[in-house]
This record gives C-alpha cells, sequence and structure tokens, in this order.
C-alpha cells in the first residue's frame, strides 16, 4: 500500500502542507490548474520558492491577493470581534468550491475540510456550523492552501495518510477571538481526539488550517511504520527560528504491514507486584474494565528475594491510560508503573447472532479486508443461553459452532 507519511516535529500549516507535497513529487502545474478550476486565478497568485531553513531544503508555497481585487466586503449583518471582519464564510466557501470545475473526489475533501473548521468555529461561537463566518481560515490565502493541499494529496495518489504525534509551541496568539494562549482556539477545537502534546518553545506550531488537513486525512498517529521509502519533501514554514527548523517533511513509500488490517495506537502499563493478595489482584482487575481497559490480565513471575508474584498489564487507549495508572496505584502495592506506546494491528470487528436449537447466540467474527478470517461464540453469550435451556456451556458453544461454520462434506 502506497503511503504519505507527515512528520509534524515542528508541526503544520497549509502552506507548509502544500510546499512538502510539491517537494514530494507532485508537479507545480497540478496547484496552479486548481485554483484555475476553483476561479481564483484572476484573483490570487502562488508562487514557489526554493529555500533552507536551519540547512534543510525545501519548497515555500506563497499566495498574494491581486490588489484589484477584494475578497469580502462586511455587510452590517457580519460580525466583528476584536477589530476582526469576517472573510468568506462556510456557505460562500462551499459555494465556491461546488461551482468550480474541480474534480469531484478535490470538491468533496476540500468541503469536508472547511466543515471541520466551520463546526470547530460554531462550537466556539455557539451557532450552527453553516452560520460561522470564518476569521482568519476565510481569507484567500487560507482558501488557496486547503484547495491546492486537497488537489496535491490526489495527484500523489496514496492510499492512506498517517502522520507523527503533534507538537506545539508555547506563548500567546493575536486572533479574531483576542489574545489567546496557544493552541489557538479553533485549532484545540479541530484536535480533539488527536495526540498533541506542548513543548517549551515559544510560538505557534499548528494552524487551524494545518490541523483540519491532518485530521481530515490521517488515519494514525504515531512512529513512522516499516516502509520502503520512493520520496522524501520538505515544506517550509514562513518563520526561521530556532532549535528546531520551521520545516515540515514528507515521506511517501510502500508501507510493508498488512494493508487490510486496522492499525492504531495503545498504551501499555506495566508494574511487577509480590506482595498482592488474590482477592485484592481480581477487584482491581474489575476496576481496571470498569475504567475503560482494553484488556487486563496477570502473569506468574519469580520476583526478587525468590517471591512468587504477577505482572500486572494494562492496555489502554490514551485517554484512559493515566487513570488506569492511577488506580493500579492507589489499589494495588506498586509504587510505580512503566507505560509505554506500542501499535496494535488488528482484525475489523462485527457481532452477529446465529440461530441454535437453543436460541440465538452472539458470535465475534474478524474480517481482514473483506476476508473473514475469525469467528467465535461469545462465552457470556452461550453461558446465558446455557442456562435458560439447561444444558451444558459446551453444547452451547459446540451448536454456535456449527451454525457459523460450513459442515464438512460426508
Amino acid at each position: 500500500m502506497r503511503v504519505l507519511y507527515f512528520d509534524c516535529f515542528s508541526g503544520i500549516s497549509g502552506d507548509m502542507t502544500v510546499g512538502a507535497l510539491r517537494d514530494a513529487g507532485v508537479e507545480e502545474a497540478v496547484f496552479h490548474e486548481a485554483l484555475q478550476a476553483l476561479g481564483l486565478g484572476e484573483e490570487v497568485q502562488i508562487q514557489f520558492t526554493r529555500g533552507v531553513r536551519q540547512g534543510i531544503s525545501g519548497w515555500k508555497f506563497d499566495v498574494q491577493e491581486t490588489p484589484r481585487f477584494q475578497l469580502h466586503t462586511p455587510s452590517p449583518q457580519d460580525h466583528v470581534l476584536h477589530g476582526h471582519a469576517h472573510g468568506r464564510n462556510f456557505q460562500e466557501i462551499r459555494a465556491l468550491i461546488e461551482g468550480s470545475s474541480l474534480s469531484d473526489a478535490v470538491k468533496e475533501r476540500s468541503i469536508a475540510v472547511f466543515r471541520r473548521i466551520a463546526m470547530a468555529e460554531g462550537k466556539i461561537h455557539g451557532v450552527p456550523p453553516e452560520e460561522v463566518g470564518f476569521h482568519e481560515v476565510g481569507a484567500v490565502d487560507s482558501i488557496a492552501d486547503i484547495v491546492a493541499a486537497c488537489a496535491g494529496l490526489e495527484a500523489l495518489g496514496v492510499e492512506q495518510v498517517i502522520a507523527s504525534r503533534l507538537v506545539e509551541g508555547t506563548g500567546f496568539v493575536d486572533c479574531a477571538h483576542g489574545r489567546f494562549p496557544l493552541p489557538a482556539p479553533a485549532t484545540m477545537e479541530i484536535l480533539s481526539g488527536i495526540p498533541v502534546r506542548q513543548i517549551e518553545e515559544s510560538g505557534e506550531l499548528i494552524t487551524p488550517t494545518g490541523a483540519a488537513l491532518l485530521a481530515e486525512f490521517a488515519t494514525f498517529y504515531g512512529p513512522l511504520p516499516e516502509m520502503r521509502i520512493e520520496k522524501i519533501g520538505y515544506g517550509l514554514g514562513t518563520r526561521d527560528s530556532r532549535p528546531r527548523p520551521n520545516v515540515l517533511r514528507a515521506v511517501v513509500g510502500i508501507c510493508a504491514e498488512t494493508p487490510d488490517a486496522e492499525i492504531d495506537e495503545i498504551t501499555q502499563i506495566e508494574t511487577n507486584l509480590d506482595d498482592l493478595s488474590p482477592e485484592l489482584a481480581g477487584a482491581t482487575m474489575e476496576r481496571l474494565f470498569a475504567a475503560g481497559a482494553l484488556d487486563v490480565f496477570y502473569t506468574a513471575a519469580q520476583m526478587k528475594k525468590n517471591r512468587p508474584g504477577f505482572l500486572l498489564t494494562v492496555l489502554a487507549t490514551e485517554e484512559t491510560a493515566s487513570e488506569l495508572a492511577r488506580i493500579i496505584l492507589t489499589e494495588t502495592s506498586a509504587f510505580g508503573v512503566r507505560m509505554h506506546r506500542a501499535r496494535r494491528m488488528k482484525l475489523r470487528r462485527e457481532f452477529r447472532e446465529v440461530e441454535t436449537p437453543y436460541g440465538p447466540v452472539r458470535i465475534k467474527l474478524g474480517f481482514l479486508g473483506d476476508e473473514l478470517v475469525q469467528a467465535a461464540p461469545e462465552y457470556e453469550s452461550c453461558r446465558e443461553i446455557a442456562k435458560r435451556a439447561g444444558v451444558s456451556v459446551k453444547d452451547v458453544h459446540l451448536a454456535a459452532w456449527i451454525g457459523t461454520t460450513p459442515m464438512p462434506e460426508s
């Protein structure tokens, strides 16, 4: 599977994305043609400039509004916040894109990105997304950035987009909402559900445009997967600040992993216990599952001083990891836990019911792409049916298997 990996070690913005795609092999004509198709060919001028950021060479993408064109004339109905008038609103941008000669795929993707921004702004202001008037993102340069990025992704022909975990700087940003701490309000809202951490470096690293592009296209956030690298591109940001180069790295390659499997990232929490009673171990397991653990298990281990003990392992999502670690530290004898990220490949799961002589039994199916590769009756369902029918769980389990697998030919 051909994959595009965005290495966002210095954040991401719309112009950096376009520059990285250009450096990764997308022809410059693709971006010019996209803006011509959008009808902005006379309204804006775009330019690619080869440059360097702290020794890293790449493309800088710039958009300039033609002086004789005025993007949007504010009306009395327009909201003005802290002296900032809106640019085009979501309805105007959607109409502009839908009425263009862009390909259907680029239209759909561009509108989806703007919709994410509209939903974020709408939540911040407490208005429906359709009524949102954009601030900075409604300006012509942001429109050009998003449409050009969507056109570049289509031209690159990748099947999946993944990205590194995001970092954002510290400090304040002046926006239409006033002076706000980073991340900016719209950026924070768009990044909901996406792993991001703040670092002790001043300045905005993630713009709302860059956040929306990732939120729409990236399916996974984590380290670079195993792949055969084909191309590497660098998109340059506006600043030339230290300590990290203001660039976005795009890596295109063939992923070595099974393309039909679902891949995500989890947190694995572990601790060694040699003085925990079995009763407390069982109670802790129940508490961890109730708090959202994906899995909990104990492994027998020989501890120091020749004591028999347990290795407690908990699998968790990033959102629940801290709470689960707190439960371990407060409800067991542990003085510390080990936490590390792990990539997980899993089958797509579906649950169905099959009829048996004893009643319907719930089964779990596992698909690799469209191929069914696993099927297993659910134990709790078998136990409930067995109790009701007055038979053994084994009998119900076997009947469910017969109902899900073809009988051998005689």
